[in-house]
């Protein structure tokens, strides 16, 4: 009998489903929910039936999950299973009165709906931790989503069972848990501003930040400098988070004194206020930018893109969950979103005649 000649004899035929159900004596269709890590079949018979898919050496059909690939992104799919986003705020409606937080939550609405999910909100202040989990296990929600953490449950949230789930965090703002995380390009996006300050004029850019170490625009300005000629190399002022307003403006009238910045970069709102009680003019005297236009009142700096950021934590969440990697990772993966500039009324060109 011919046989063909691409046909290799040594290869062994691909262990399907319905090898794996055989050996079990159970439906084709329980074990591919199994594998899924879907509702329909017990805890035990999912741990038997993965077992012996590892023991039959099944792989999933590469052309197979590219065809499903295909399907999940080609269309909008209708709304099937539900994502949490976690409220840890003691008042849960602060959280997103922050603009950057609740276009997070935009951006991850809408991808979790293309992706056939529907993201809903559970607050911590209204369901404590423990009942949460149950929760979340009995209607089999497997993803969620961590914005800023209210230090008021940090507690909790270490005693929660986050074996069982596949979490994506927002930025490095969340100590707890320790898991995949989106955030800005922070660095990126401010080496990026220094540089157009400079295309619109500016020669001596000062950095004004609260100092934290979990943040890197900070890093990002430093980098930026040494491009710099050093009579333009201004060192930045980082304040102290448990000053006073008054103790903030008197550091920055000294730095102010010292440096003679034509133009200060900054992440904190307070600046231009600091700035007209110290009889400087905006722009006239000084230009202003912010780190993030969506939670200053100064109106040229970065956009941050949260919605893309929002989009980027469901991109992930749903290819932990379709790889059913749930718990905590041995290694973080950090993914990190580039921003726009937006120029502003704050920091007009100025360019010598």
């Amino acid at each position: 009998m011919s046989r063909n000649p691409s046909e290799n004899p040594s290869e062994k035929p691909r262990v399907t489903l319905r090898d794996i159900a055989k050996q079990l004596g159970v439906s084709h269709v329980t074990v591919s929910k199994a594998l899924r890590n879907q509702s329909g079949a017990s805890a035990e018979l999912k741990a038997r039936i993965r077992q012996k898919a590892d023991e039959m050496g099944y792989t999933p059909d590469p052309m197979l999950s590219a065809l499903s690939h295909y399907r999940k992104t080609s269309k909008e799919k209708p709304v099937q299973s539900a994502l949490a986003w976690i409220n840890t705020w003691s008042n849960p409606k602060e959280l997103r009165n922050h603009r950057e937080f609740d276009l997070y939550w935009e951006g991850a609405k809408a991808s979790a709906k293309r992706f056939g999910y529907h993201l809903e909100e559970f607050n911590l202040a209204e369901i404590p931790m423990r009942r949460l989990e149950g929760i979340l296990k009995s209607r089999n929600i497997q993803g969620i989503l961590m914005p800023s953490v209210g230090l008021h449950f940090s507690k909790e949230l270490e005693q929660f069972d986050w074996s069982s789930f596949a979490t994506v965090r927002f930025g490095l703002t969340v100590p707890f848990p320790p898991t995949h995380f989106v955030t800005s390009a922070q660095m990126m996006n401010t080496m990026h501003s220094i540089e157009r300050v400079h295309q619109l004029g500016y020669q001596r850019i000062g950095f004004v930040c609260e100092y934290w170490e979990k943040r890197f625009f900070g890093v990002g300005y430093s980098w930026a400098q040494k491009k710099l000629p050093k009579e333009q190399q201004l060192p930045p002022l980082l304040m102290n988070a448990n000053d006073n307003l008054d103790q903030e403006q008197c550091a920055l009238e000294i730095w102010l004194r010292y440096n003679k910045p034509d133009a200060i970069i900054t992440d904190k709102s307070e600046v231009p206020l600091m700035l007209q009680n110290l009889g400087y003019r905006i722009p006239e005297d000084i230009g202003v930018a912010t780190t993030s236009i969506h939670d200053t009142p100064i109106n040229a700096g970065i956009d941050q893109r949260p919605e893309e950021i929002g989009r980027a934590a469901i991109r992930i969440l749903t290819a932990l969950i379709a790889e059913r990697s749930f718990g905590l990772p041995d290694c973080l993966n950090e993914t990190l979103v580039e921003g726009n500039w937006v120029d502003g009324s704050m920091l007009p060109g100025r360019f010598e005649k």
